[in-house]
């Protein structure tokens, strides 16, 4: 389980599309196993119109291992 930092300790979680400034609504996770172990992840997060655009961009690649809404993480890192 990956606990994310709760909004106040970070801030806005913004999307991780270059140029977005919009709130983050998905947690993508994902790793290289070529340099990573298997069970790391990397996070790159997505609002709501750049979520199927990074997962793509991951997914071509390999690269793509969960994707996760952080309303869901909310839940989880109480």
């Amino acid at each position: 389980m990956t606990l994310l930092p709760q909004d106040s300790e970070l801030g806005e979680l913004v999307c991780s599309a270059r140029g977005c400034t919009a709130a983050a609504t998905t947690d993508l996770r994902w790793n290289n196993v070529k340099i990573h172990t298997p069970e790391r992840r990397k996070h790159w997060l997505a609002c709501d119109a750049h979520a199927s655009s990074l997962s793509a961009y991951l997914s071509a690649r390999g690269l793509l291992r969960e994707v996760v809404p952080l309303a869901d993480e909310a839940t989880t890192t109480a």
